[in-house]
């Protein structure tokens, strides 16, 4: 879908309205230079353009594609395609959204061909329309402005992963365990961004040698911001790997402390079933009715000797084990210091 045709000479705007493709074309060989905005185009429709404009088929096909990292490429007659990552960041589902700007650049015209939500160009044009002294300098000066919307439009992104990483490091970091999917999913997101933004680097310093000194400054400016949201992602994803092992450590230390306290819990239980199985046995014995038990045990002595005397027994004899065992271990562990 053609968003906008204009006509650009002498550093400004010749008509306020779009203008016909062939009318355009014509028009930038007499002078000046057309910027001609596209968005997520069919193959009929950039056949067209390409017929009209004279561009290579593997630069058509480069643009119906989608590409994981920014280049620059150069085909005949001069025209060069410039792939250009952009993005957003969806503070809800906490993803990097990407799109894809591809321009192609010549003395004569611009094209950009635009892909994904986070692509919009327009306060690119109406900001380089307002700079009369730039856009003097030629169809490069289009390129200059989408270059730094592209790059200005990186910088929300990287702040709002900062948001959420800080969040992440500040649970991780006060020893509570935080959610392992979430540091994995803005890894990655980092990473995929990162993919995104340091190429470029390479792709601005050949567009610099390309410019002449007066945009020369202005792209300096760009790479300068290009630097910085490089710079921020590497040390983002970097702290993100380091969230990351910190969190199986704090995840780590709590499955040891449940692992303690069901230690505890089940040496508790254990005391008690050693404690109760010699009575069980006890009682168990008594209670079973032999004839001679019904006619020997019978008076209030015979109760307390057998009854009474047979369950304490037991009892001083397992403490008088457990107390044993005790200071065997004390003693031995003395040994090894």
């Amino acid at each position: 879908m053609i968003i906008d045709c204009a006509h650009y000479q002498d550093g400004r705007r010749i008509d306020e309205g779009g203008v016909p493709l062939e009318e355009a074309a014509a028009r930038a060989a007499e002078g000046g230079f057309v910027w001609l905005g596209l968005f997520e185009p069919s193959e009929q429709e950039l056949a067209q353009i390409r017929e009209i404009f004279g561009l290579h088929e593997l630069a058509v096909e480069d643009a119906l594609n989608v590409h994981m990292r920014p280049k620059i490429e150069t085909y005949d007659k001069g025209v060069q395609l410039v792939i250009l990552r952009t993005a957003r960041y969806d503070d809800a589902a906490e993803e990097v959204e990407f799109g894809e700007i591809s321009v192609f650049l010549s003395p004569t015209f611009v094209i950009t061909v635009r892909q994904g939500v986070a692509s919009e160009l327009r306060g690119a044009r109406l900001r380089l329309e307002q700079r009369p002294e730039l856009l003097a300098s030629g169809s490069v000066s289009a390129l200059w402005a989408i270059l730094d919307t592209v790059v200005d439009n990186y910088l929300p992104v990287v702040a709002e992963l900062e948001h959420d990483i800080d969040q992440i490091e500040g649970t991780v970091f006060s020893g509570a365990p935080a959610p392992t999917e979430r540091i994995y999913s803005l890894r990655n997101e980092a990473t995929d961004f990162y993919r995104a933004v340091h190429p470029l680097l390479g792709v601005t310093g050949i567009v610099e040698r390309m410019v002449d000194k007066k945009l020369r400054h202005y792209l300096r400016d760009v790479r300068d911001h290009l630097l910085q949201a490089d710079e921020e992602i590497a040390a983002q994803r970097d702290l993100l790997g380091t969230i990351l092992e910190a969190n199986m450590a704090v995840i780590s230390v709590e499955q040891t402390r449940i692992s303690i306290r069901q230690n505890s819990n089940m040496e508790s239980l254990t005391l008690l079933a050693t404690v109760f199985l010699p009575l069980t046995f006890v009682t168990g014995f008594f209670g079973q009715n032999f004839g001679w038990l019904v006619k020997n045990i019978d008076g209030q002595i015979a109760f307390i000797v057998y009854g009474i005397g047979g369950l304490v027994v037991p009892l001083v004899l397992l403490w008088a084990w457990v107390r044993r065992r005790n200071q065997v271990q004390i003693l031995c562990l003395h040994r090894r210091g």
